[in-house]
């Protein structure tokens, strides 16, 4: 069972995360300032630490050189409500795993812990508590239910006949509609089961940190690579890759990507010693890469090697057959998470989830069900216990279309008139290339 120890001053959002954590089978320590944690970093060796950046006695930053050389194995994960890419990237350069910042959601500071403690090889620590939390999400994910719609089945179809293979897979579909849940699908359809899945959000990791963090790098290389480690490459070799928000990486790192997957091997930085990878790469992203490859933000020989097989995730809108078969499971998974046994959803609910457009997909379904779940004593989810969202019209949001498409109207024809009709300029204080711009002139049939 790993072992956490959290270092936070704030008792209550301490006392929620040794019971979410405890929950999930991790063996919880708590210290609400630095001498604690130092005395009980003295009695026990953590698998992993979760600190605050800002503490009584101190910061979290600081003292987090000081546990990396007594104990240079202990990864560190530095929460903080001061959220700026320029500490992340010092807390990350002195040897943090990772920085999140508040609030975050437990299903984000669980994944950030998964990938942790994948990373500092005590998979086999772990493997009782991820097996464990495997199964809770496992038993409700919803590309688990084959679904009675369409287009479900047919994603299921394709996810069948693309698993066997090697093939690299990018995943294109809405925000929500889970994409990283059928990459792990296609990961445990696959005959790298048995191997490593590592999940990297292209989005969240600095410019400045995308080739440590992919490739790895050697004690010393620079400032503040204190120890030797492992890049998310050789830390999937044999397994799968899987690059969410892969439009989010820098051109120069998309380079360097391109590279490692071409050659099928590595270099950490500061080595000059080559590593053998066997990695399948999934991607996905919410993106039109197309559109960015024309306006010169994305690679087309990197879209090219990532897109040998294309598999789109439908809304859920598309497959409103299946609202209620995911509505149910996400229940009982409320139901389990929050200790309720709530029956189900009452007639005028299930009409307003019928005729809501779920812009956030399955994640927003989720989120509203166990919201109702908590708002809810006992028997049927009622009207009252859903959000506000959920009672926007359709007209309602056909004028909120309508006044965003008005208003990027105006706002383009007052650049052109800025700039007196020089389209061009008009583009660069638009932020959008001249065949963006161009197609948006016709598309609002603007007389220019």
């Amino acid at each position: 069972m790993p072992k956490i120890l959290i270092i936070e001053d704030d008792t209550a959002f301490s006392q929620m995360l040794q019971k979410f954590l405890a929950r999930h089978h991790f063996d919880v320590t708590p210290s609400s300032n630095l001498k604690e944690a130092e005395s009980a970093l003295d009695q026990d060796n953590f698998d992993l630490i979760l600190s605050d950046v800002r503490l009584p006695e101190g910061d979290g930053v600081s003292f987090l050189s000081e546990i990396k050389k007594r104990h240079p194995h202990t990864q560190v994960i530095l929460m903080t409500n001061f959220a700026e890419v320029k500490s992340a990237v010092k807390a990350i350069k002195k040897g943090a795993f990772d920085y999140l910042a508040k609030p975050f959601t437990p299903d984000r500071m669980l994944e950030v812990i998964q990938k942790a403690l994948a990373a500092n090889h005590v998979k086999e620590k772990a493997s009782i508590s991820l097996k464990r939390h495997n199964e809770v999400v496992l038993r409700y994910d919803p590309v688990h239910l084959t679904g009675q719609s369409e287009a479900s089945l047919k994603l299921q179809q394709y996810i069948s006949l693309v698993a066997p293979t090697n093939m690299s897979v990018l995943l294109i579909g809405e925000s929500g509609t889970g994409k990283e849940v059928t990459a792990r699908t296609i990961h445990k359809s696959s005959a790298r089961e048995g191997k490593s899945f590592i999940a990297v959000d292209c989005g969240a990791i600095p410019k400045e940190l995308a080739s440590s963090e992919f490739f790895g790098h050697v004690k010393g290389s620079f400032t503040g690579a204190i120890e030797d480690k492992v890049g998310f490459f050789e830390a999937a070799n044999g397994g799968t890759l899987f690059l969410d928000e892969i439009g989010n990486l820098s051109y120069e790192n998309q380079i360097q990507l391109l590279r490692a997957i071409q050659e099928r091997k590595i270099k950490r930085v500061g080595s000059t010693k080559e590593i053998q990878i066997d990695v399948r790469i999934l991607a996905a992203t919410n993106r039109d890469l197309t559109e960015a490859v024309s306006q010169g933000n994305f690679r087309e020989d990197l879209l090219h090697r990532l897109n040998e097989f294309t598999l789109t995730i439908p809304s859920l809108h598309s497959r409103g057959e299946d609202l209620f078969l995911f509505a149910n499971f996400f229940l009982k998974l409320a139901n389990s998470e929050l200790g309720k046994t709530i029956e189900g959803f009452s007639e005028t609910v299930r009409q307003r989830m019928i005729q809501y457009h779920w812009p956030g997909n399955l994640r927003e379904l989720k989120n509203v069900v166990k919201r109702s779940v908590l708002f809810t004593q006992e028997g049927l989810i009622q009207e009252s216990a859903l959000p506000q969202t959920l009672f926007s019209t359709d007209l309602q949001r056909k004028e909120e279309n309508f006044s965003k498409q008005e208003y990027e109207k105006d706002l383009i024809l007052r650049v052109l008139k800025k700039t007196n009709f020089n389209k061009s300029e008009a583009a660069k204080l638009l932020k959008m290339t001249r065949k963006t711009l161009y197609n948006k002139i016709k598309r609002y049939q603007l007389k220019v």
